[in-house]
This record gives C-alpha cells, sequence and structure tokens, in this order.
C-alpha cells in the first residue's frame, strides 16, 4: 500500500505578495513578495515534487503515470485519466489582486483545450481591513457591463465582503470576483490556470505598460445572473468534522483535532487532500506509518488507503471528489 505523500511547496513571487506565507509554514523567508504557495499541482512546468520517502523527487504527474489506480481510485481514474484535477494554493495579498473571471469546463474546452475554473476560498489569517469582492451587487448585462470596464467603475457594481477568519467562498465558474488587500487564503480549484483578467486598477508595471486584459473573452465567461451570495463561515468544535462546501469538483471539510481523530476513507473513492491550517500534527496510516504534518503543511493520501488517524491538536482541512 502507498504512504501518505508529501510535496515540496512552489512559491510564487508577485507584485502583490508579502512574507506571511513562509512565517505561517514556519520556514525561512522566500522573499518579500510572495503570493502565492502551490501545495499541490499537476500544472506543467509547476507540478509538485514529493519531498521525501520512496517517492522522493518524482512529479506528481510522473506519480500518476505510475501509481494512478491506486492514487485517484477506478472512479476518479476513469474520470481525469492520469491527471490530477486540483489545483491547491495559499495565497497572501497585501494588495488588491485585478477583478477577472473564470470559463467554465464547456468554453474552457472549447477555447483552451482545458478543464474551466470552479475554485473556493476558505480565509485562515486575514488582517483586521481584508476584504474581498464576489458577484454583482445590482441587474447585469453584456453592455453595461463593457461600459462599467470602460469607465472604470466595474468595482463599484461587486459586493464587496470584509472577511473573517473561518469565511468560506464558493465561486463557480462565471462569478466575477477579486481578492483585496489583506487576506490570507486557501484556494481549492479545478486544475486549470485560465484566467480573464477584467480590470486592473489602471495600474503599471515597472517598465510602466498597462497589464494586458481580457475583457472581450470574459463577456461570454460571466454569468450576468450571479448577485451577491450568502457568506458561510465555518468553524469545527474539539473533535468534529464540518462540512465547508460540497460541489461536484470537490468536498471539503474542516476537522478539528484534539487528541485523537479517525478518518475512515474507504466509502470515498477518492485521494484525499489534507492540509493543515492550525496547529501541529501527525497523519497515522492504516499501517502504521506517520507523517508530520504541522501548520501549513499539505499531504496527499492515496484512494487505497482505508483510514488514517490524525494525532495532536490543530485543524485540518480535508479535499476529496465524491
Amino acid at each position: 500500500m502507498l504512504p501518505v505523500i508529501k510535496f515540496e511547496p512552489v512559491f510564487k513571487s508577485v507584485l502583490w505578495g508579502g512574507t506571511r506565507i513562509a512565517e505561517f509554514k514556519g520556514l525561512p523567508s522566500q522573499g518579500d513578495h510572495v503570493g502565492e504557495s502551490w501545495e499541490l499541482s499537476p500544472m506543467e512546468g509547476h507540478e509538485s515534487v514529493v519531498a521525501d520517502g520512496p517517492f522522493k523527487g518524482k512529479t506528481l504527474p510522473e506519480l500518476l503515470r505510475e501509481y494512478g489506480r491506486e492514487i485517484m481510485g477506478e472512479r476518479l481514474l476513469e474520470r481525469y485519466g492520469d491527471r490530477f484535477p486540483l489545483l491547491i494554493k495559499f495565497i497572501d495579498s497585501t494588495q488588491d489582486l485585478s477583478i477577472q473571471v473564470h470559463p467554465d469546463d464547456k468554453l474552457a474546452a472549447e477555447r483552451h483545450n482545458s478543464l474551466g475554473k470552479t475554485e473556493m476560498w476558505y480565509s485562515v489569517l486575514p488582517t483586521p481591513t481584508a476584504y474581498l469582492y464576489a458577484g454583482f451587487n445590482q441587474e447585469m448585462d453584456a453592455d453595461k457591463f463593457r461600459a462599467k470596464v470602460a469607465d472604470s467603475t466595474i468595482v463599484d457594481t461587486l459586493t464587496k465582503y470584509y472577511t473573517k477568519p473561518g469565511d468560506l467562498f464558493f465561486l463557480p465558474a462565471g462569478r466575477v470576483h477579486a481578492i483585496g488587500e489583506g487576506n490570507f487564503v486557501l484556494e481549492i480549484q479545478e486544475a486549470s490556470d485560465i484566467t480573464y483578467r477584467i480590470y486592473d486598477y489602471n495600474r503599471r508595471d515597472a517598465q510602466g505598460n498597462l497589464r494586458q486584459l481580457h475583457v472581450d473573452e470574459s463577456v461570454d465567461a460571466i454569468n450576468y445572473n450571479d448577485k451577491t451570495q450568502e457568506v458561510k463561515n465555518v468553524t469545527a468544535n474539539p473533535g468534529e468534522q464540518a462540512l465547508l462546501e460540497d460541489c461536484s469538483y470537490f468536498t471539503t471539510t474542516l476537522v478539528n483535532v484534539d487528541g485523537e481523530y479517525f478518518l475512515p476513507l474507504a466509502k470515498r473513492g477518492s485521494f484525499t487532500v489534507l492540509i493543515a491550517t492550525k496547529g501541529n500534527l501527525t497523519v497515522v496510516d492504516s499501517e502504521g506509518r506517520q507523517t508530520t504534518l504541522p501548520q501549513g503543511q499539505t499531504v496527499l493520501v492515496p484512494a487505497e488507503v482505508p483510514a488514517v488517524t490524525l494525532k495532536g491538536t490543530g485543524e485540518v482541512v480535508t479535499v476529496y471528489i465524491k
């Protein structure tokens, strides 16, 4: 039976990034502008690499080519082949990110031969003034949308939320959104890097150039009926598990571990990803092998592993596909 697998994070330096991801993980500084840590990625050129154990140095795609059935499970192997279907990140925003939208599976396949991008944000450590945008706050259509982008008032048409720890935002493909300044979130998404940038506050880069926008592409990708959503704030009591989000692309839960928590996995028929968002834990598989899971660490539990026990004190987000 395959062991629980730990990967090296892939740090991304961007103008709007900060220093909190490395601090959160208890690692040395990775630079002053790290905006993302790709925790589990099958994306070409940014593939996750196994950190230790018998598969050390292998990439996630290489593992799936050799052990696809054991890791994915029969059902997901038939659905996705040997391509891992999710991309998991931590995001630290010290500035506003661009207003954007993602295409759904149908449009992404037609235009880019890619999956679409439905995603969720779980707020981990927002600053007291952190905010984000998701969905329209008024009636909208394609003509009005173009006009609002042209006169730089598109932000005014979006619903603004001030984020708190534990807030959960679900972002189906087609929902216009943006992470604002001060957020630290865990992002779970389809394994797609297709983003249509709608508006970037007329910012210029070091060479004085405006960033490329994708307004024309976004017009057909937007769900204009997508209005203000109800924000869920999810917590779990010690020794309990709470549902975060349940959709066809992923199911996510929050487990509050207080000493020991047994997590049965056999009926899932899916891999399970474990991401520690608080504390210091150990994962013990059904054969007694132990894997450390400190705050900020992500591990992949193969589908063939029937159960794990989480030991220690802390919180873990679990991810699988129904």
